[in-house]
């Protein structure tokens, strides 16, 4: 069977969404001082983190492939300091990914994406591994925040692939 980029795309897409819901679910429980407290994280703490993946996310990585000019921030930053809207926040970041992967056509899949490092330096990236990148970037920090989560005594679904895919054939959709 002949998978298409655009098909792998979108199931990263798909799996970028469904895997912050869950590690989003799985966070919920734990208390404010638990979710805030530095755990050796390079963001520090899981509130840090999942700072930084919205803005990855939606203020450095989504312009860039919109046409506009990324703001500048810190990569630490703090965008969004309530939690609550943190986790909204994050979920829409993914739905806006999944949609501009659908609206992707052929030509642009087979186009570069060109845009300017945080640095000021002017950088060109074929597309799909422009947003393999945008979707691996945010497996990474899952997973530090799964680990992080564990050593301190909470538990975490899974967020492997295969767990959306079994999902999907399961409920006979597409989640």
């Amino acid at each position: 069977m002949t998978v298409s980029a655009k098909d792998q795309l979108a199931l990263m897409a798909r799996y970028h969404g469904w895997a912050t819901k869950r590690l989003l679910a799985s966070i919920e429980p734990m208390p404010d001082e638990a979710y805030r407290r530095p755990c050796g994280l390079f963001f520090q703490s899981v509130h840090g983190t999942l700072n930084h993946l919205l803005l990855t996310d939606s203020e450095i990585w989504y312009p860039r492939f919109a046409g506009a000019r990324a703001e500048s921030f810190p990569l630490d930053a703090e965008i969004e300091s309530d939690r609550a809207r943190l986790s909204s926040r994050l979920v829409a970041a993914t739905a806006k990914w999944r949609e501009h992967v659908d609206r992707l056509s052929d030509a642009a899949l087979a186009d570069d994406l060109r845009f300017t490092m945080t640095t000021g330096q002017a950088r060109t990236l074929p597309m799909p591994a422009a947003l393999l990148h945008v979707f691996n970037h945010a497996t990474h920090h899952r997973g530090q925040i799964t680990a992080a989560i564990s050593m301190m005594g909470f538990e975490c679904q899974p967020l492997d692939l295969p767990h959306l895919i079994f999902a999907e054939q399961a409920s006979s959709t597409v989640l």
